[in-house]
């Protein structure tokens, strides 16, 4: 594990402001999740979406200007306890290049940011799982 942090820091991620967001899920869909990894990964990509387009609009963009954010995910299956416990380690940049490459760094986001986003992959994951 620590190879693969040192690695990422010194040869893949660039030398901008990085923010760790974890994602832990309820216990009815952790099964589903071990059992199911095409439904995880699409679970996946609905919580990158949601964070993505929360950072653009944060730094007064949007997708159609071509502002991109960046992001690594690493997905933990197990608990300290080595109980089935699949979560999503996700370190984003905190902020967003621009259309012409240029690095816009983002504010933290506040608490109300955070309920709002919490509650936003709520609602998408439930759609989709529906």
């Amino acid at each position: 594990m620590v190879d693969s942090a040192a690695h990422l820091v010194d040869e893949v991620l660039p030398r901008r402001p990085i923010r760790q967001w974890v994602l832990s899920v309820p216990y009815p869909l952790r099964y589903l999740f071990a059992t199911n990894p095409k439904v995880m990964s699409q679970v996946l990509t609905i919580v990158h979406r949601v964070i993505s387009t929360f950072l653009i609009k944060r730094a007064r963009m949007t997708l159609k200007s071509g502002a991109q954010s960046g992001a690594v995910t690493l997905i933990q299956r197990f608990g300290s306890a080595l109980n089935l416990n699949p979560h999503f380690h996700m370190l984003y940049l905190n902020g967003v290049y621009d259309a012409k490459g240029y690095f816009w760094p983002v504010k933290p986001p506040t608490r109300e940011d955070l309920d709002v986003i919490a509650h936003t992959i709520a609602k998408r994951v439930s759609r989709f799982l529906e």
